[in-house]
């Protein structure tokens, strides 16, 4: 048995993150973050969300998701022959969650048929999505930094470390984005189907979990 929310925060707090920048690179809102990290789950729409919101989290800060739903389960959670039912929220409380659970059920029907669409675009149109040749409309190789991939942290500053923050978030399946220029200092976590061009040029990244370089039309290194 571990705390499951000190073990977050400290996770968090050695990678030097505030809860603003995890709620940014989440998706997951900073009370929730806190929440968790309290261990202060009623505050959460219901179990289920629960247990994505702790993976998610889990999974962010280069821990084992899949064991800190385990041991929510096995802490938090009867066992289904015990005979007692799970603790009820409140008609208030269940009235007060209601829109929030509506609206996150709805965020994830769209990013399922996002998902399909994608997919199916990619099995019978012939070239995957996620590092597309020409870009919709265009006559010739996109400009700048185009990337996508799925649950995969990006941070892209121009030129070095200390320049302009051009991105910052948790990619999505299905997502492409680009921004301009031409020399960018890129860090990445979790690069899980990681697809990335420069001009239209297939950028080579090391394989790392979490990774710094300097990418530019001619050459990429890695960066401190």
């Amino acid at each position: 048995m571990f705390e499951l929310g000190t073990s977050l925060r400290e996770a968090r707090v050695r990678q030097g993150l505030d809860v603003p920048q995890a709620e940014l690179a989440t998706k997951i809102r900073a009370k929730y973050l806190r929440a968790l990290e309290a261990e202060q789950f009623d505050a959460l729409p219901a179990d289920t969300y629960v247990k994505g919101f702790l993976r998610a989290y889990a999974d962010f800060l280069g821990l084992d998701g899949q064991l800190y739903v385990d041991e929510y389960d096995s802490r938090f959670i009867p066992d289904a022959f015990d005979g007692e039912p799970a603790p009820r929220r409140s008609a208030q409380r269940q009235h007060e969650l209601s829109f929030e659970r509506r609206a996150v059920v709805l965020a994830l029907v769209g990013v399922a048929a996002l998902a399909a669409l994608v997919i199916v675009a990619w099995k019978f149109g012939g070239s995957p999505p996620s590092a597309p040749s020409v870009l919709p409309g265009a006559s010739s190789a996109p400009k700048g930094l185009v990337f996508s991939g799925a649950g995969t942290y990006v941070q892209v500053r121009s030129a070095s470390r200390g320049g302009k923050l051009l991105y910052e978030g948790t990619l999505q399946g299905g997502e492409l984005n680009a921004v301009a220029g031409s020399r960018f200092w890129i860090l990445v976590r979790h690069p899980h189907a990681l697809r990335m061009t420069l001009d239209g040029k297939a950028v080579s990244l090391p394989a790392r979990a979490t990774l710094r370089v300097i990418v530019t039309p001619t050459s990429t290194s890695l960066a401190g």
